[in-house]
């Protein structure tokens, strides 16, 4: 099983001055540590049943692009993106522009938005859940669209675009990764199947995982979409690593590689990210990789 290192909180001491090497040296210790990737949230403000709204919360995107420059190997991307925040067009050479300045390591994580109060707080528009699925299918054809050698025209319900010209192209190719967020069974788990290359489930328990992804694979035998080609991954929200048990999460985490997740985002939380970095490095992440 694979690990990912998710930061989800900039909450530490002495920032707003001390953020941008605090995030360096976590990035650093990720990377030397084995993590396969490195991701940020897509959110304007914190998320309030996490933590405080007015709680410190960097941009997604400048964000990878600063981690592009002080990483070489890990990869990195949003868990997730959004779909109401940026035009498709914008999104996708956003996208390719972190990949080509990480030199091929960008990962597009996107998913159909749900904080309504950084929203409405920042005037970006709020379709209701119905239409924010149709743009995010509309954004995944047109995402795909510009990272492919068709320039023409994009005519859908909610985006119409004249030319998806995207020079440079992305160094990944076809294109960089598409993981979709979410466990939705009769939509989210569908676009999965039909555009995405990786999922990022919210499961509680194994049994939870199995479920869901039996879910996938019966959207991917109707979309005629290779199951395995699919990579099944998880953020890991549960108490033992907030509480120091790195055994425990390990013990936990076999019961989900057992069920077919495999990989597993965590998260630094509190005031010490690097020294947590660290532990989990040391303490998780070699017995992860040999499941």
């Amino acid at each position: 099983m694979d690990t990912g290192l998710h930061v989800a909180s900039f909450s530490w001491p002495d920032s707003p001055q001390s953020t941008a090497g605090t995030l360096a040296e976590v990035a650093k210790m990720a990377e030397e540590g084995g993590f396969v990737s490195l991701s940020v949230m897509d959110h304007l403000f914190q998320m309030d049943h996490f933590a405080d709204a007015a709680e410190p919360m960097l941009e997604g995107y400048t964000t990878l692009g600063y981690l592009a420059g002080v990483t070489e190997r890990i990869r990195l991307g949003l868990l997730v993106t959004g779909v109401t925040y940026r035009h498709p067009g914008v999104l996708a050479k956003v996208m390719t522009t972190v990949d080509v300045l990480s030199n091929g390591r960008g990962e597009l994580g996107i998913g159909a938005a749900w904080y309504e109060r950084e929203h409405v707080g920042l005037g970006v528009p709020y379709p209701p859940l119905a239409e924010r699925f149709e743009r995010l299918e509309e954004t995944l054809q047109i995402c795909l669209q510009m990272w492919s050698d068709d320039n023409g025209a994009y005519e859908g319900t909610h985006y119409q675009l004249a030319e998806t010209l995207n020079s440079p192209q992305s160094l990944t190719r076809p294109h960089p990764p598409i993981m979709i967020g979410g466990s939705g069974e009769k939509k989210t788990l569908r676009l999965v199947a039909k555009y995405g290359d990786a999922c990022n489930l919210f499961v509680n328990t194994p049994d939870d995982a199995v479920h869901k992804l039996s879910v996938l694979r019966q959207h991917c035998a109707n979309e005629g979409t290779d199951y395995d080609r699919i990579r099944k991954t998880m953020l890991y929200t549960g108490n033992a690593l907030f509480g120091g048990d790195f055994e425990g999460f390990v013990g936990e985490m076999a019961g989900f590689a057992a069920a077919g997740i495999e990989g597993v985002m965590v998260m630094p939380i509190g005031t010490d990210p690097v020294g947590l970095t660290e532990q989990l490095a040391t303490q998780a992440v070699p017995k992860l990789a040999e499941m």
